[in-house]
């Protein structure tokens, strides 16, 4: 298939393939998940669920500075300044290095803390696995940083057809390597393995197509500290609300896996692959769109033009969104017994967190629009409130009903 077609087809076969990526995800989940929890048991899936959790907070050490990268290089290319784009992508590309350090530090300090965190729930061979599983995990998150940069370039050039086409290997890849190991009787810990294998592949994929087909070599240029100011008072603020998607969508796993073990955490992540697929199917446009709205910004379009753009897209994630929430609400437990009957409960979890959400994910394009003006200070400062007001009305639920006190909370 060829990559190198203009931006706008790149756009529509990009939203295509999203959706496309986001169904095959969804009949791997409803395949592939069932019978890795039936071959984990679910405890173990629990502890596995929690741990990736957890070293998924470490996620946060990016800044925002990935979102960054890819409305200022737009910009940058909007307005003919691609040479403050080159030496932009040169100094971050060293920053993404010192993260990727930073990562590896605060990953081996997690190690070490695991009884301190769990030891009042889990078995000596749960905690075990789990330092096992946060090593392994924070590699993975290590290399993903330090190659960070490449995939930041090729959203802001617009490839979306190779992005897309990575993501579906990479979704399909998992469950291949991995189906043959529980047959053979490996867990947890070979499911981490793969995971990392598979990113490896993903990002040498996005490092070769970078410098090799759209022949961008990456270089440190030095460091531009009025450029770096610039960017990083922009990325505070999409730090800020990657915090908040961290606590609102992640900290219930933490809360529960503290209070009340790892059989609470799996009941509540099953619930969460049916959230993440919410997101996911709001997110497959509005994240296609965010280089395209940053060069509409950047060439000074009108408030009307970018609503406009905001409602014709907005429509098409109405229809999709409302349709799925519509689905699970009236087919009811079908949506959640592929799991097993023990994981009925996952069913109201589910509900709790979907049907608040829909409101606010048809309206996603909005946040991208937000950005791009680089006006998404107060929806920051307001995101945080609400976000530790959710950490605190999750805790004291999640102790009294589990799950579902954790899900209500949020």
């Amino acid at each position: 298939m060829k990559f190198n077609m203009d931006e706008s087809k790149q756009r529509k076969i990009g939203v295509v393939l999203s959706y496309a990526s986001i169904i095959i995800s969804t009949l791997v989940q409803l395949i592939y998940t069932p019978f890795m929890i039936r071959k984990l048991g679910q405890s173990e899936y629990g502890l596995y669920s929690l741990i990736a959790s957890v070293i998924g907070y470490l996620t946060l050490f990016d800044l925002g500075f990935g979102n960054a990268i890819v409305v200022y290089t737009s910009k940058y290319q909007a307005t003919n300044q691609k040479e403050k784009a080159k030496k932009m992508q040169g100094m971050f590309k060293v920053v993404f290095w010192i993260v990727g350090g930073i990562v590896a530090i605060a990953g081996i300090i997690l190690y070490f803390n695991v009884e301190n965190m769990f030891g009042k729930t889990m078995t000596s061979l749960e905690l075990n696995k789990a330092k096992v599983m946060m090593l392994i995990l924070t590699v993975n998150l290590v290399i993903t940083f330090s190659f960070n940069i490449y995939s930041s370039v090729i959203n802001e050039h617009e490839r979306f057809v190779f992005q897309k086409i990575i993501s579906i290997i990479n979704t399909l890849l998992k469950p291949m390597i991995m189906i043959p190991l529980l047959l053979l009787g490996y867990k947890s810990i070979a499911m981490c393995l793969t995971i990392t294998v598979v990113n490896i592949i993903v990002v040498l994929s996005n490092y070769y197509y970078c410098t090799k087909k759209i022949k961008i070599k990456i270089k440190f240029q030095g460091f531009d500290e009025i450029i770096f100011k610039e960017i990083f008072k922009y990325s505070i603020f999409i730090f800020i609300n990657i915090i908040v998607d961290k606590i609102n969508w992640s900290l219930d796993q933490f809360i529960l896996g503290a209070t009340s073990g790892t059989i609470a955490v799996s009941i509540y992540s099953v619930a969460t692959n049916i959230n993440t697929l919410f997101l996911n199917l709001s997110g497959a446009v509005s994240g296609i769109l965010l280089p395209k709205v940053s060069k509409m910004v950047a060439k000074n379009a009108s408030s009307n033009v970018l609503t406009e753009e905001m409602i014709k897209v907005g429509r098409l994630q109405w229809l999709i969104i409302f349709l799925m929430a519509s689905g699970i609400t009236l087919f009811g437990k079908f949506f959640i017994w592929w799991a097993g009957i023990e994981y009925e409960e996952s069913y109201y979890v589910a509900l709790l967190l979907v049907i608040p959400a829909c409101i606010p994910l048809i309206q996603n394009l909005g946040i991208s629009i937000r950005q791009a003006m680089n006006k998404h200070q107060f929806a920051a400062y307001l995101n945080i409130v609400i976000a530790i007001f959710n950490a605190i009305i999750s805790i004291f639920l999640a102790k009294k009903y589990g799950a579902v006190g954790a899900a209500l909370g949020t």
